[in-house]
């Protein structure tokens, strides 16, 4: 005996009722649940649906499908991660090393030849704060935009798009360059480092707000096969 399209849109249901909001957790769990009571009617053909469908959540313990979506951010929060790495490492490659030096040069020679004020400090990052904030909202209203469209929340397009804990640390260099040790500046392998530093700070923050957003359909697809068909 197998579920009928409408047990199945139930699951589906059952699954967003318990918190489960991301399409692509629904369908994995669905597909589970599914299993699971189309094995209990092989043992039992006279249990209802519902009966079947609690004894199966029953398995999933106190919490429920809590450690499921735990368990599915944290491995989709690795492959971001991954992701993030492999273009990190692409500006330390050739062509774009070139730039990532000039980079570096060129910031070594501002804060070596220029006076080290906190206030043009200030100006500086403050740009860079002002640039990555408008690329977050950007980002964040196509993304809302399409699940709008899609009517359906997928977990890693969300960790694509949510730029909150990373956006508080954008501001991190800025307090860091502000309490820099004056003295150091005479120190051209500190500042040589310091240079590296903040030029790879801003690299990452520069892949997490505009590359990996304009590659999201991508990376989507490569995740969800089935994603083509929601869009």
């Amino acid at each position: 005996m197998k579920l009928s399209v409408t047990q199945i849109d139930l699951v589906y249901k059952f699954t967003l009722d318990h918190f489960v909001k991301y399409y692509d957790l629904q369908t994995e769990l669905v597909d589970h649940l599914g299993n699971g009571i189309e094995s209990q009617w092989i043992e039992n053909p006279t249990i209802s649906f519902d009966e079947a469908l609690q004894n199966e959540f029953k398995k999933f313990g106190v919490f429920g499908f809590m450690d499921v979506v735990e368990q599915r951010q944290s491995a989709l929060t690795k492959r971001y991660n991954k992701l993030v790495w492999k273009h990190f490492k692409a500006f330390f490659a050739f062509p774009k090393i070139i730039m990532t030096i000039s980079l570096i040069l060129g910031l070594f020679f501002i804060l070596k030849n220029i006076l080290f004020d906190n206030v043009l400090i200030s100006v500086f990052v403050l740009a860079l704060l002002i640039y990555s904030f408008y690329n977050m909202i950007k980002n964040k209203k196509r993304a809302d935009k399409k699940t709008q469209l899609g009517g359906k929340r997928w977990l890693f397009k969300e960790i694509i798009y949510n730029y909150g804990n990373s956006f508080v640390m954008v501001s991190l260099p800025l307090q860091f360059l502000i309490h820099f040790p004056q003295i150091s500046i005479q120190n051209n392998f500190i500042l040589f480092a310091l240079s590296t530093a903040v030029v790879a700070y801003y690299l990452t923050t520069y892949i997490m707000f505009t590359i990996i957003p304009a590659k999201a359909e991508e990376y989507l697809l490569e995740t969800y096969p089935e994603y083509k068909f929601s869009k």
